[in-house]
């Protein structure tokens, strides 16, 4: 009965029917993507009032959460990928992370230098060694770690091996960030989308934000599918399945 729940999943895994699905999924997120990036730009630099404390200054709030909240998903996904690969072997769980820890880096470098910014008028310096920002800068190491871990080893299988267990153990480093502002006093505020209950932000200025967290999230699974689909095609290409689609799409 499991293992009938779960074929569909174990077929996924293989590398012909991952580069389908990522076919099909690819222009839904992108669509879908930047629609919902349109709305949350619209509305946030446009419809949403001014913060009453820090003014029009704010609204790099669209950028700098998006991409901090995303840089930690994206480790999570990272590690999750990694357990997989080390667990049953499957070469695909190994390649979403590969192709995963890129992306994550650029994005905890954005949320680094927007939330320098953001600092900047608002606490009078550019940086400063508080709790999540320096867990954060610890995260944008683990993920250069990792890259540079795996290119160094010119073996894939020890590159693999090595990388994943590297992403394990930083997966420490994430509730070290999300709690931060918790365990030690920082200049952070503490939980604001999240309590969906009572949030702590306006409801005129939360749906932007939610609308850009959704939308960068789905661009980016977009641009995951297709650096997923042109290393399967790299990685598989003495594969029959892998030169009969190349020679059929001319």
């Amino acid at each position: 009965m499991i293992n009938t729940m779960l074929q569909p999943l174990i077929n996924l895994g293989t590398p012909r029917r991952f580069y389908q699905f990522c076919a099909f999924v690819q222009p839904w997120c992108f669509a879908l993507g930047l629609l919902a990036l349109a709305y949350g730009l619209i509305a946030g630099l446009f419809i949403a009032p001014a913060d009453y404390l820090q003014g029009e200054g704010f609204r790099i709030i669209y950028v700098q959460v998006p991409c901090a909240m995303l840089s930690m998903l994206l480790y999570v996904v990272l590690a999750i990928a990694s357990a997989i690969y080390l667990i049953w072997r499957i070469k695909i769980a190994d390649w979403v992370a590969y192709c995963v820890a890129p992306i994550g880096a650029l994005l905890t470098f954005c949320a680094l230098v927007t939330g320098a910014i953001w600092g900047k008028p608002m606490w009078g310096t550019w940086w400063i060694w508080d709790a999540r920002l320096t867990s954060e800068l610890i995260l944008l190491f683990l993920y250069i770690g990792y890259i540079g871990l795996y290119s160094a080893i010119t073996n894939p299988k020890s590159a693999a091996k090595i990388s994943a267990i590297f992403a394990l153990i930083g997966l420490i480093d994430i509730p070290i960030i999300h709690y931060s502002v918790y365990w030690w006093n920082t200049l952070h505020q503490g939980a604001t989308i999240s309590r969906f209950a009572k949030p702590a932000i306006a409801s005129s200025m939360l749906w932007p934000l939610i609308g850009m967290i959704v939308g960068m999230g789905l661009y980016i699974s977009a641009i995951m599918c297709l650096k997923l689909r042109t290393q399967i095609l790299s990685r598989e290409a003495n594969k029959r399945w892998v030169q009969l689609l190349i020679a059929k799409k001319g």
